[in-house]
């Protein structure tokens, strides 16, 4: 097994939608906005060699959006998928399959680009792409308060190209030979969170949106976006319980400086942060 982190890109959010009821006098002191009260935020992608199979899970926000979008999000420091392959001895043609873990446009868009001629294609030519029938649907008739992050053109056009695929929404399914899934519903509906076996023992939870970054791990640092942020609330309990015993590593997709760590147990039990760590030291 190898594993690759894939650096897409960066773009900005609303610091007080990124840190939910949290006061920005406490989250300013972590992740500090600029003038405009917009955080940076890294959209990080992880490419895992199983066997035969090169899987990327998420895409990051792409290409295709149009001026309008950018100066909404601001995304900046892309960098193309050509380019971050060619770096790990790698092209496009040779990912098997596009894990995405939901279809909010951070981390759908780059699955589909425009091709020389203006067609929208999928990126990956020689790739299966993932998701789940529920979460297709709930993004294909979005609710008025999610409608914004699910844009069409991001999923829809890989349906209509035959390469969409559905995993059946079974807790602990098995997605490969050293990948299982679990599915959480606060951030949205039947977002899939990758749990990867490692040669190790070590597992390496790919948190997506449940928790962003290594300064979401704590329980009430919940972000505004979510649906149901209660239910958040206990599937974050539920991660602590699982990665507080030392063999278990969190990959944060959308934090700027930590791209893989470890959680501990205080004295008094509280679960927080542990220690940035590489894909090396726990492989």
């Amino acid at each position: 097994m190898k594993l690759h982190i894939i650096e897409t890109g960066k773009f900005k959010l609303d610091g007080g939608a990124m840190f939910g009821v949290v006061p920005k006098r406490m989250w300013q002191k972590l992740h500090p906005a600029d003038d405009d009260n917009l955080c940076t935020w890294q959209m990080r992608c992880l490419l895992v060699e199983d066997g035969n199979r090169k899987i990327l899970i998420d895409t990051g926000v792409g290409k295709k959006q149009d001026e309008r979008f950018r100066k909404h999000f601001y995304p900046h420091d892309d960098i193309l998928f050509d380019d971050a392959l060619r770096n790990i001895g790698l092209n496009k043609s040779d990912i098997t399959d596009v894990l995405l873990t939901h279809f909010h446009f951070d981390h759908v868009g780059g699955a589909l680009e425009f091709d020389q001629t203006g067609n929208i294609v999928p990126t990956f030519p020689n790739a299966k792409y993932w998701t789940n029938q529920v979460h297709y649907d709930w993004a294909f008739e979005p609710n008025a308060r999610e409608a914004a992050s699910f844009l069409k053109e991001n999923f829809v056009p890989l349906n209509s190209a035959g390469v969409l695929h559905f995993i059946d929404v079974e807790e602990g399914i098995r997605f490969s030979d050293h990948i299982t899934l679990s599915f959480v519903y606060g951030h949205t509906e039947a977002m899939m969170i990758p749990y990867i076996s490692l040669p190790s023992g070590n597992t390496l939870i790919y948190c997506a949106d449940l928790i962003p970054s290594h300064h979401h791990i704590p329980l009430p640092y919940i972000m505004a976006y979510d649906m149901r942020p209660l239910e958040s609330l206990k599937e974050k309990q539920i991660l602590h319980e699982k990665a507080s015993d030392g063999k278990h590593f969190l990959f944060f997709e959308h934090d700027l400086d930590v791209a893989c760590g470890s959680l501990t147990r205080t004295e008094s039990g509280k679960t927080v942060f542990g220690e940035s760590v590489t894909l090396n030291d726990i492989l």
